[in-house]
């Protein structure tokens, strides 16, 4: 082999390793914070993460519940740290399996399951209720789980506005005065930068109570944007709301996740394109670091209703730090979820 193309190969190679370590793996959390004393509520969702027909499309989602993917990370990781997690999920079979993988993992008997299943609004303030009677503290709230799916919550909502956003609007308002008793205390987003193209249409929202009810490709895409921009807008507004108290909050893009995007697709697509994904995208402890980092570094007060990736504060599009749009996002889920 000449030397030119022994060249060739050694830079093309180190590329890879410089694009894979530095572009793709991303900054780690570096925060050695302890969490003794302290409680932290994970949500996730088991919902199939298929939409409109397309096994693809689960590849565009980051995974986010906390039975799987980067919230179990999350949980092992706070969990760790000596907080008491709560993994509250829909599925009680799922949620289970995923309480003794956490504590195996993070060698702490201070996990539990509790049952939550955001796309039902009486499901939501039961897990409240219980939680409030069981628990005296709250000191971390990670809005984690979300769905890319069509379809309707039990109570008539668009599956992805009712459980990407409703579900833990009142979660979290259910919660706050908690949150507020424990301060310094924090509320934690799991958003995307999908938001970065989506869009309020406050009309479909009054109409359908939905985000748009298409369900080709393109719209359940468009439709997952559009909740991951009310993620964004609903951070915003409650910093606002929060100002003067011991609660802090944000909003995160975890990164493209490569977690179980496969599992759904045929053997020929793994076979060709799971090693691909495998080098392009983050594992699911790399894709947990900017909810951990939200969750524990120190000094993030003053950045209160932020938007972070990468473990670092990034600029928002106009859109999605409107102040008229998301208090009036906020107005319209109040009344959504009984709150009004």
């Amino acid at each position: 082999m000449s030397p030119c193309f022994l060249l060739a190969v050694g830079v093309i190679l180190l590329a890879a390793y410089i694009f894979r370590h530095v572009v793709v793996k991303g900054q780690m959390c570096t925060s050695s914070a302890q969490l003794h004393g302290k409680t932290a509520i994970v949500t996730g969702e088991s919902r199939p993460s298929t939409a409109a027909g397309t096994n693809l499309s689960v590849s565009l989602v980051p995974p986010a519940g906390s039975n799987t993917g980067i919230g179990k990370m999350t949980a092992v990781d706070l969990a760790k740290r000596g907080a008491r997690v709560i993994l509250a999920c829909r599925s009680r079979e799922r949620g289970e399996a995923a309480l003794q993988d956490v504590r195996r993992e993070s060698g702490s008997s201070r996990v539990v399951f509790m049952q939550l299943d955001l796309a039902s609004l009486k499901s939501v303030r039961s897990f409240a209720e219980n939680f409030l009677k069981a628990e005296s503290r709250l000191d971390l709230l990670i809005n984690n789980a979300g769905v890319y799916m069509s379809g309707r919550t039990e109570d008539g909502l668009g599956l992805m506005f009712g459980v990407n956003h409703i579900g833990h609007f009142l979660l979290t308002n259910l919660l706050l005065d908690r949150l507020k008793q424990c301060g310094p205390s924090r509320v934690v987003n799991v958003s995307s930068m999908a938001h970065n193209f989506g869009k309020i249409n406050f009309d479909c929202l009054n109409t359908h109570k939905a985000l748009r009810f298409g369900t080709s490709f393109f719209e359940v895409l468009q439709g997952y944007s559009d909740s991951k921009l009310c993620n964004i807008l609903f951070t915003h507004e409650l910093a606002k709301r929060l100002q003067g108290t011991k609660v802090t909050c944000y909003s995160l893009h975890p990164g493209v996740i490569n977690s179980d995007l496969g599992r759904n697709t045929s053997p020929v697509f793994q076979w060709v394109a799971m090693p691909l994904i495998a080098f392009f995208f983050k594992n699911t402890v790399q894709g947990a670091q900017s909810t951990l980092h939200c969750a524990v570094q120190e000094g993030l007060e003053p950045l209160s209703g932020r938007y972070f990736s990468n473990c670092t504060v990034k600029k928002l599009y106009p859109k999605a730090k409107d102040d008229a749009a998301a208090k009036k996002l906020w107005e319209l889920s109040e009344r959504l979820c009984g709150l009004a």
